[in-house]
Order: structure tokens, then sequence, then C-alpha cells
């Protein structure tokens, strides 16, 4: 459902006074060459939308479809369109195979250009038991004792990575759910033997300009044992496998309180940090909206992503995956999204703000409060006038949520497709 020209000029005209004050305001406090710099990069940052959060996702005691979801892969690329052009920091989606399954790569690529998107990266599914499917991973994928099983998920990760081809992917994200519930159930060695081998399998098929991310979980389905179940092992599994094998973090995937911002130093350290999966926890994999428990963080997170980044010469925008990974019960999805797209930029326009000269003395004289004091100063300025500004410049939405309601997408969005519409793969 296309945004009218009017409305976004509409929009912005009405709000645009107000937005220059504030924007004015911080300016003398951070300086506009600092400024200019930092919305430069907002521009250019783009977060991938996954094609699974366009409906309403629901736990496993139930779910509560709000109406208007996208009944097919066409409408989820309209929908993610919709999303890029309120905020133009949307533009590229992630599919997940097979609940998005592109039946003519070229009409659906054509299509989502159309939009100004891009295809980020292809992700696989072994950790369910499809309609059409021969063989369960009721007792694990690539870990599975039969070697039938193994191979029905090598060569499903191999479909995924042609489909991918087709739409101008550029990575494969596999995410195993294997592992055990109990003690003794399985041999460790051998589950993580008979892994890295079907690994290898795929890994063999990638296109030379491919990536494939590892990513880890600790604990769920699988709660006794995660054959990848942390950063160590997926390091562990991308080291073997060659060059084109990185680790993928995601947010909710980690025991409480473990301390993710070292794990992405480290990783980034190594040359392995392939991409992230955000969202936001309070207990375990709780897939809340980025920034909405956890902003500092969020914020201390994308502290060590830039100052990695920019040790090793990465380009912020393009060599790392971004890509949110969320699920939504009693949200509108659409507006979740927006709202985590925005706390994921807030946290790196925050990064970017950071003087790491005086950050790196403080470490170096031991300077504890002061190190903290220049962190949590930072994180207490209110940088949101950057992100309109960088959203202006752009041709979006100074207030995205705001014009979706204004514009009452939602309601339309009913009207075209029923309140009983059910996003596909849910």
């Amino acid at each position: 459902m296309p945004l009218e020209p009017y409305q976004l000029e509409s929009h912005n005209q009405q709000r645009r006074a107000a937005h220059r004050r504030r924007y004015e305001h911080l300016l003398e406090e951070i300086g506009e060459a600092v400024a200019e710099r930092i919305v430069e990069k907002l521009v250019q940052f783009q977060i991938a939308i996954p094609s699974w959060a366009l409906g309403t996702g629901g736990t496993r005691f139930g779910r509560f479809p709000g109406g208007g979801e996208p009944r097919s892969l066409e409408e989820k690329i309209s929908d993610v369109g919709l999303l890029h052009a309120l905020n133009r920091g949307s533009g590229a989606i992630s599919l997940h195979i097979p609940w998005d399954i592109p039946k003519d790569g070229k009409a659906i690529r054509e299509l989502a250009a159309s939009f100004d998107l891009k295809f980020d990266a292809v992700n696989s599914n072994t950790f369910q038991d499809q309609s059409n499917q021969e063989l369960s991973y009721k007792f694990g994928s690539l870990q599975h004792t039969d070697v039938a099983v193994r191979r029905q998920a090598i060569e499903h990760n191999i479909e995924v990575i042609r489909h991918g081809e087709a739409l101008g992917s550029k990575s494969l994200t596999v995410w195993l759910s294997d592992g055990s519930c109990f003690p003794g159930q399985l041999s460790f060695r051998k589950a993580f033997e008979r892994t890295l081998d079907g690994l290898r399998e795929i890994y063999a098929t990638l296109p030379d300009d491919w990536k494939v991310f590892v990513e880890y979980k600790a604990f769920e389905p699988n709660f006794y044992s995660t054959t990848v179940g942390d950063w160590g092992q997926s390091y562990l599994y991308a080291s073997k496998l060659g060059p084109k094998a990185y680790t993928l973090v995601d947010l909710g995937h980690h025991l409480p309180n473990a301390n993710i911002e070292q794990i992405v130093a480290l990783l980034l350290m190594e040359g392995k940090l392939g991409g992230f999966h955000f969202n936001d926890s309070k207990y375990g994999d709780d897939d809340l909206t980025a920034g909405s428990i956890k902003p500092y963080q969020l914020f201390l997170i994308f502290n060590e992503l830039v100052d990695g980044m920019d040790a090793n010469g990465l380009n912020h925008a393009t060599d790392l995956g971004w890509m949110i990974d969320a699920s939504h019960n009693v949200k509108d999805p659409l507006e979740d999204l927006l709202q985590s797209v925005e706390a994921i930029k807030l946290a790196y326009a925050q990064a970017l703000l950071v003087d790491r000269h005086a950050l790196e003395a403080a470490r170096e004289g031991n300077d504890a409060a002061q190190a903290q004091e220049l962190l949590q100063d930072v994180f207490r300025t209110d940088l949101r006038p950057l992100l309109a500004e960088a959203r202006l410049r752009a041709g979006a939405a100074l207030a995205p949520i705001g014009l979706f309601r204004e514009a009452k997408i939602r309601q339309k969005l009913i009207e075209s497709r029923g309140m009983k519409a059910v996003a596909t793969g849910l």
C-alpha cells in the first residue's frame, strides 16, 4: 500500500519548524561538523526487515492477530516498502525459507526494486517439520544419527542458497535448534562432528562472493545442550569452515546478563563477526522490540561495534549484516518494526558521538570514573533530532509512527486484506 507523496509532505510540513528548533539546539551542544558526520552515516545505515516479522508472532500459549496481515511474499514486500517509505532506514528484506519461497525470483526481485529494496541474508529452516517433508527433525538435523535426515537438511540449505542467488542475496544464515533435552541423550562430540561435516558440504556450495553466518543460541527448544550453543562454538565452526564463514549474534540467544559487548569486541578482533539479529529481552529469547528493555546495553554493544569496525577498516553500512529478529503478540507489527529501527539507529548515533581519544586516555590511565562518565554523558544526550534530520534528508517522515497512524494504514490494510488474514509462515 503506497504512501502518497502529499501525505508525507503535509506530515513533515506540520513538524518542520519544531524539528528545526530541536535540531539547532542539539547543534549548539555537539557542534555542526559532528552532527553532519553522524547524519550522513545514519542516512547510509540500513536495517533489514525479516519476512516473518510482518505478522503477529504470538507465543506457544496463543496468537492474537491484528488483521490486515500480508498473505503472500508480494504483500510482505509491499509492507516493507511502506516501512522504508516511512523511515528510509529499512531498505532490505531477509527471507525465511520455506515460509516465503519466491516462485519467480526475477519478478520478486523487480517488485522489491520498485520499492527501493534489496534482499539481505536468506534463512534456512531445519528446526521445524514441514507438511511435505519426508523425514523429521525431532532429534536434530545436521547432528542427527540418521544420515538420511542429515542429507535432507543439507539439501534444504543448498536450495535456500539457490533461492538467494535468484534474489541477489549474498549470505546464508544457519540457525540450528539441534541439541538435547536430557543427559546422555547424545554424544556431544559426534553431534559436533556431524554438524561440522554438514556445514562443510553447505559451505562448499556457496558462491564466491557469499558468506555463511552460523547463528548460536544458548537454549530452546533443547534445554540440556545446544550443538551451536554459544559464541565460542559458533566461532569454532566458522574458523574450521573457512574465510566465508562468520558468527552471527542474536541479542536474545544468550544466557541472562551475558556480556554481549565483550563478545562483539572479540569477534571483531578476530575478523569473524558476520552480523546481528536485533531484539530485546527481560528473561531469555523474548524477541521484544529492540531497545525497549535494555537500551543502555544496546548502546554499549554499538560502542564496541563502531570501535571494532573502525579498527578493522570496515564500512559501517555494508560490511556487516544488520537485521531485526523480533516477534510481537500485542503490538501492531509494523509499528513495532518502526520502533526497533529507531532504537537501533539511536544506539548507533550515540556510539558515533563517543570521544574515542578521551575514552582511550581514560582507559590507559585506569580512570574508571571518567570512562563511565564519557559513555553515560553520550547515552543521556538526546540524539533523536539527528535521526529525524537524517530521515528528512532521505525523504522520509519526521515521525514515522505518527504518519502511519495519521494515514490510517492499518485500517486500510484490514479493508484490503481482511480481519482474518494471516501472514505466511505463522
